[in-house]
């Protein structure tokens, strides 16, 4: 909003600097033309006369507009003239000022204003008088040295009162406001010689007969007539050509925020008010407007003239409501506008369809028409009408523009506004603090929009945005830039303060949060980024911190911030996404083999396929890196079906040679949530003719739990085929052992970062001794991954774990190396059922 400017102080007092020394000068003339003609006063009658014809001209004046120009054209100077001619000095002044003073009491002026112009008029009055004194005496008849005389006198009345109204304006509103108004006067001069010129013709036709006198009355009815028609016809005009002019600012200004001020500093020009407010009441997002323009004010003010209860009444009956001596049929209010100080006043509702928005008002009419009209309605209603349509455009452009740069179901900044924002932040920050970026991941959110509904998960989204809001900082920006990533920016000292801040940030996040009827704890994944450490493209700092917090999500105290080798491996992994298409369409994967060994005699009892891949640019790619990449490009399945066929060709052959061992193969919960992946492996097992008891499939158990309730029929399907089931990384997701009563498994395999721990650590120890403990009372196998000492070996054979696996047995191995391997470091031995491998030593 505009900065309310201030009026200058003692303004209209200012004014009696002027009024006093002209009503000095008047006081003085009329002291000095008393005496030289004590017996002025016998020519009343006539005096009379002039004083109806002055007062009737001062009522008739009209304002015309010429050539882009506005003229006042009044016809005072011809009975002034007149009666400068008949009336002695004393008369002219009294009877001239006695006509000004009714003429402003009449229209109601203020009482500083009217003494203004009353001394004013009298002093011009009075240097006509002195300057027609000044000469010898006016001849009787009218000829051309009385002409002269006449018209000097007239014109010097004319400078005075126009000296005297630029000086007041000089003091009142400044030297610049006094220079605009001389300008002004000086282009009325013509109008002025024009009056002249016809009080001349009149003197002179009244000189040759005094019956003319009927004949100029009937002319200056008729010019009174025309002038009036004139000015009427083209203030029409002009009326009609600022109504356009402002439709087409106001078309202009379109969805901007300066409407107020294209509309209100027009309106009153146009109305001639001293005041045009423009109200809205508050919508949605859109506060209340309260807007005023006044005149000698430049900006806009945020108060309005306009007393409440007429406001009140144009919006209860949606109709103009127009105050003031014009509108008798809202006589009630006037007491209202005197209470106000208020003389009339104009009240449009702005509509909207059936709703009222605000209104537009107008206040206090200026100029020669001293009252606001119905007319002055018709022409409010019009622009009314046309900045209503403007506001509707200018708030739906607001709207348009809001939800361009706001997540719609959060409120919160999109991902625009968010890098508009880091734009701005980067430009501005301080050399001794960073920008900080953290995204926070919200987990489980698909799972509740899978499980519960979208509804659900929006609730969730919404309540987990409510909660980030309350916890940030209060200079943070708050932003959602996807569909679970919401993201907090601000300045901070260091990075290592912004890892504090995310860290307390996500601890206060977690907890539970009711979603329906539901309590579900609340994880985050939290990736930082800065500026200018991390770059200085505000799209780079917030790709930087989705990777961050991608690698967060394996991390247990789940804050991240970015290095360099996260870009890195990102960016090399999408590089091999369509490498790894042609990998797997040419055979160019490889499978190695994990032995497996129990733990009670040392017998190799089967093998963990593992899907191997060597790059021909990049070299060897780490496993988790294409698995990663297979998910998101849809070749997962293919990767699967590779890796079991390779291991299903490998049991083939081992069973064929009388030596046989069980193969394992991982799969994703991403596989089992495909409803042919069942029939396929029944195909595969028949194809190669292998005994499904040999196969078992290795699940993750935070997959499995994700997806739980989904993957069930596969496993299902998968049991009732005859292979086995085993859980995965047991012990790194959030079940309980009570879960593996309900699943269709076989198997346990724990996880190996509680194996390789247990040897140091008592909290591993403990979780080790319970999951085999309870494994074992359901019947369960249990595999131990990651044994890599002698001690650790010790340990899982107290505490009675089945089999092991790891690299103190053997690191994976390519097919003919596996051959060596058994060949090296194994013994053929019988048993009941056939022969098996036997380690000769662990080394």
């Amino acid at each position: 909003m505009v900065e309310r400017p201030r009026a200058r102080r003692g303004g209209a007092q200012r004014a009696w600097l002027i009024t006093y020394p002209l009503a000095l000068f008047v006081v003085l003339c009329s002291i000095g033309f008393w005496i030289t003609e004590p017996h002025w006063y016998v020519s009343w009658p006539l005096g009379l006369g002039f004083f109806g014809a002055l007062l009737i001209a001062h009522r008739t004046g009209q304002s015309i507009v010429i050539w882009r120009s506005s003229f006042y054209v009044g016809l005072t100077e011809l009975p002034i003239l007149l009666a400068l001619f008949y009336l002695p000095p004393m008369m002219v002044i009294l009877v001239a000022s006695g006509a000004s003073l009714v003429h402003h009491l009449w229209s109601g002026t203020a009482a500083t204003k009217l003494s203004f112009n009353v001394a004013k008029s009298a002093a011009g009055n009075c240097a006509a008088v002195l300057f027609i004194t000044a000469f010898p005496p006016i001849a009787p008849d009218a000829g051309p040295r009385t002409w002269a005389i006449l018209a000097g006198a007239l014109l010097l009345a004319f400078f005075v009162e126009l000296v005297s109204l630029a000086g007041v304006f000089s003091l009142v509103q400044g030297l610049s406001m006094g220079r605009d108004v001389l300008r002004a006067g000086f282009s009325s001069i013509t109008v002025t010689g024009l009056n002249i010129l016809i009080g001349l013709i009149f003197l002179i036709a009244l000189d040759a007969t005094l019956w003319s006198a009927v004949l100029l009355a009937f002319l200056i009815a008729t010019l009174v007539s025309i002038l009036r028609s004139y000015s009427e016809f083209f203030r029409r005009h002009k009326t009609l050509a600022d109504v356009y002019e402002l439709t087409q600012a106001m078309r202009d200004e379109g969805g901007r925020s300066g409407l107020p001020d294209v509309l209100l500093g027009r309106v009153r020009a146009l109305m001639q008010s001293e005041y045009a407010t423009l109200w809205l009441s508050p919508q949605g997002r859109h506060p209340e407007v309260l807007l005023t323009s006044r005149v000698e004010h430049k900006g806009l003010l945020d108060i309005a003239p306009t007393p409440e209860d007429v406001r009140d009444r144009a919006i209860a009956s949606q109709a103009p409501v127009g105050v003031g001596p014009s509108f008798p049929e809202t006589e009630d209010l006037r007491a209202s506008l005197r209470s106000a100080k208020i003389k009339d006043v104009i009240v449009i509702p702005l509509r909207s369809g059936p709703a009222t928005i605000g209104t537009l008002e107008v206040a206090n009419r200026l100029g020669q028409s001293r009252s606001f009209r119905e007319t002055d309605v018709q022409v409010m209603e019009t622009v009314a009408a046309h900045a209503a349509v403007a506001v509707e455009n200018s708030r739906l452009v607001d709207r348009l523009r809001y939800d361009a740069y706001h997540d719609r179901l959060t409120g919160l900044p999109n991902r625009r506004r968010v890098i508009d924002a880091l734009a701005e932040s980067v430009k501005v920050r301080a050399e001794d603090e960073v920008v900080a970026i953290m995204l926070f991941d919200v987990d489980g959110q698909r799972n509740v929009n899978e499980s519960m509904g979208h509804a659900a998960g929006d609730k969730l989204l919404g309540e987990t945005a409510d909660r980030i809001r309350d916890i940030a900082d209060p200079g943070a920006l708050v932003g959602r830039i996807g569909g679970d990533e919401f993201v907090v920016t601000l300045r901070a000292p260091s990075i290592d303060a912004t890892i504090e801040i995310a860290t307390r940030m996500r601890e206060r996040l977690r907890g539970p949060m009711a979603v329906g009827s539901l309590t579900l704890d609340v994880n985050t994944a939290v990736g930082v980024s800065v500026y200018p450490d991390h770059g200085s493209d505000p799209e780079a700092l917030l790709q930087r911190a989705e990777l961050a917090a991608n690698a967060a999500k394996v991390l247990p105290y789940g804050v991240q911030p970015f290095h360099p080798a996260l870009e890195s491996r990102a960016i090399r992994r999408l590089g091999i996404a369509a490498d790894l298409r042609h990998a797997l369409d040419n055979d160019q994967l490889e499978v190695y083999f994990q032995p497996k060994v129990t733990l009670a005699d040392r017998h190799v009892v089967g093998v963990e396929c593992l899907a191997r891949w060597v790059h021909p640019a990049h070299g060897e790619v780490a496993a988790e890196d294409f698995v990663a990449v297979a998910e998101h490009t849809g070749q997962l399945a293919r990767l699967t079906e590779v890796v079991l066929v390779a291991g299903l060709r490998r049991c083939k052959a081992w069973a064929a040679a009388e030596r046989p061992l069980d193969i394992a193969v991982n799969l994703s919960a991403r596989t089992l949530l495909d409803s042919r992946f069942p029939e396929l492996v029944r195909e595969l097992l028949e194809e190669h003719a292998v005994d499904p008891g040999r196969v078992t499939f290795e699940i993750s158990e935070p997959g499995m739990l994700n997806d739980i309730e989904r993957v069930l029929p596969s496993l299902y399907r998968l049991r009732d085929l005859g292979v086995r089931l085993s859980v995965d990384d047991f012990g790194t997701g959030a079940s309980s052992l009570a879960y593996l009563r309900q699943w269709p498994v076989h198997e346990v395999k724990i996880d190996d970062s509680f194996v390789q721990g247990m040897a140091t650590d008592s909290g591993d120890l403990a979780i080790v001794r319970a999951v085999i403990g309870l494994s074992r009372e359901f019947g369960l196998t249990v595999v131990a991954e990651g044994v890599e000492s002698e001690l650790t070996l010790e340990l899982l054979e107290e505490m009675g774990c089945e089999i092991g696996q790891g690299y103190l047995f053997s690191r994976p191995l390519p097919w003919e190396r596996l051959e060596a391997w058994l060949s090296a470091q194994t013994e053929p031995e019988s048993t009941p059922t056939g022969e098996v491998r036997r380690l000769r030593a662990v080394i």
